[in-house]
């Protein structure tokens, strides 16, 4: 695995290296010891996945409040996403900045998301699917979001979404 620095510190992208034969190839997609080399949270208390069948459906932005903030590793494995990262650590200097990147199957790439990073996505294909492994417990009483569209962070969707949950879509402001 490669592992690229993004615009959010702490935030990687990370590259998968398959090793091509004739039957296809192989690839290690997560190894906990390499990640805690690298700096990394390599704890896996729950891997999810999303589903989700229109192309332009959103969903974010979500995180944990502290103390239960998460971090997670998030790739998709069928389709294609516009995937992107908000930082709300008052201490970092890209508070309240965001970052993205395009997530597909066909090229396996992921993103380490630290804790105290929101995370949403909007599908650029139908029935695209996200794959998550996450090191904290989810906690209902810590899930947190804000809008999509929220001012503060101004991000950049690639298209107009067309499905977003009711949870999504009455998310406040977040607040400074």
């Amino acid at each position: 695995m490669k592992y690229l620095e993004t615009a959010i510190p702490g935030a990687l992208q990370i590259a998968l290296e398959p090793i091509p034969d004739e039957r296809g190839y192989f690839c290690r997609i997560f190894d906990a010891e390499d990640f805690r080399a690298h700096g990394l949270n390599g704890d896996v208390c729950q891997t999810s996945i999303s589903f989700n069948t229109f192309a332009g459906t959103l969903r974010g932005m979500h995180y944990q409040a502290s103390p239960n903030a998460e971090c997670k590793l998030v790739r998709c494995t069928r389709g294609a996403v516009w995937d992107v990262l908000a930082d709300l650590r008052p201490e970092s200097p890209t508070y309240c900045q965001w970052w993205a990147v395009e997530l597909r199957a066909s090229t396996g790439s992921m993103l380490y998301v630290p804790a105290g990073v929101a995370h949403g996505f909007l599908t650029l294909e139908a029935d695209s699917e996200v794959s998550y492994q996450i090191a904290q417990p989810y906690v209902p009483a810590s899930a947190r979001g804000f809008r999509w569209d929220d001012p503060a962070f101004a991000i950049e969707w690639p298209a107009e979404p067309h499905v977003i949950s009711e949870r999504d879509r009455s998310y406040p402001a977040f607040l400074r």
